[in-house]
């Protein structure tokens, strides 16, 4: 698989010289060539990222609204690629001073790639003005300008700085997101759920609570109900059970844990199994989900989340739940010899817990 990196490499840069200079005869293109290829090799993605967008300055006119406007022309270029970036990326580091012009850029060059990491460096310096934008294109016609309008704002957008103000108070980001609630687009609903989810990490309840007042029986505010709880619902909080329907104090029973061996090797998988049994004289909805307590290299055990089975019992009714979960390292997570345990959640609460010995 070749490296994001490579993206911006030496025929990279001899396309977009040749662009350069059919759109603005001014350019040096072989001398743009040239320095685009000075310490490259050592460069990661967003070092060349931002090594593309040093360049135009450097090459294409001094005047920033004629330079924005030969990138204009370049950025349709790259429809849909990564690439494009390097656009908005030029305006994030050169056009703080011409802020609305900028902001209108970036509208502009989001549907080629993304500008959510370029606006971010506008929200820092005047939130206030960069959120009046963003709460107009929360209603445009494009949902790539839709999606900028809740991504740029999520206060811990990743692989860029944390939005402080917004982490502190979320407020001024909700008639963005509230805005989206019934939007069409897939892209951009994944995108607001991001952000709650965001949000929901410093303020449960206050997302819980906006969340409540949303009309929960269309799919696409439900979709993004469930998406934007799911940290919650990992961390077993009860409001986020109830927002989506499901019971907040089950009422059931749950019979021995039975796991396939008490001692198991790295490398093989665990079975476990259980009987649950509904004691509630009317129907309940339940959200049945698993925890493996992994021993870590320091000795203690941390929980990780795993969802199991969502589904309605009868009063009465008995299922019998069943569960292969594989122990293999992998890049993400390392395993440790140990003893180890497996618990049940039913709508957050925990209901059973069966411990084993992880081998080498």
């Amino acid at each position: 698989m070749v490296a994001l990196k490579e993206w911006f490499d030496s025929a990279f840069y001899r396309g977009l010289a040749d662009h350069l200079v059919r759109l603005e005869p001014s350019v040096d293109a072989e001398a743009f060539y040239r320095d685009a290829l000075v310490g490259l090799e050592g460069r990661e993605l967003k070092d060349r990222l931002r090594h593309t967008a040093e360049l135009c300055r450097a090459y294409l006119p001094s005047n920033y609204r004629r330079a924005v406007d030969v990138l204009r022309r370049v950025a349709p270029l790259y429809d849909g690629e990564f690439r494009c970036m390097f656009c908005p990326e030029f305006v994030g580091l050169y056009g703080l001073d011409d802020y609305d012009f900028s902001l209108e850029a970036l509208a502009f060059f989001t549907p080629f790639s993304s500008s959510e990491f370029a606006i971010r460096p506008f929200l820092r310096q005047d939130l206030a003005r960069g959120l009046a934008f963003m709460e107009k294109w929360s209603r445009d016609e494009d949902e790539h300008v839709r999606r900028l309008a809740s991504e740029g704002c999520r206060p811990r957008l990743p692989w860029s700085f944390h939005l402080r103000e917004l982490v502190r108070d979320p407020a001024p980001i909700w008639p963005i997101l509230d805005a989206m609630r019934t939007d069409p687009s897939l892209y951009v609903r994944k995108s607001v759920a991001n952000s709650l989810n965001d949000v929901s990490k410093d303020h449960a309840e206050w997302v819980l609570d906006k969340l409540a007042g949303w009309d929960l029986d269309h799919e696409h505010s439900a979709w993004i109900a469930r998406h934007a709880a799911r940290t919650l619902i990992k961390a077993g909080h009860p409001g986020s059970f109830a927002l989506l329907g499901f019971e907040r104090e089950p009422l059931v029973e749950i019979g021995p844990l039975e796991l396939s061996a008490d001692r198991l090797a790295l490398g093989s998988s665990l079975v476990f199994s259980f009987a649950l049994v509904s004691k509630k004289k009317t129907v309940q909805k339940l959200a049945v989900d698993f925890a493996v307590h992994y021993v870590k290299k320091a000795g203690h055990t941390t929980a990780k989340v795993f969802k199991l089975r969502e589904l309605e019992l009868d009063s009465g009714q008995v299922v019998v739940l069943r569960k292969e979960h594989k122990f293999q390292d992998y890049s993400t997570r390392k395993h440790y010899a140990g003893e180890h345990g497996v618990e049940i959640f039913v709508n957050g609460r925990s209901f059973a817990r069966a411990a084993f010995m992880l081998c080498d």
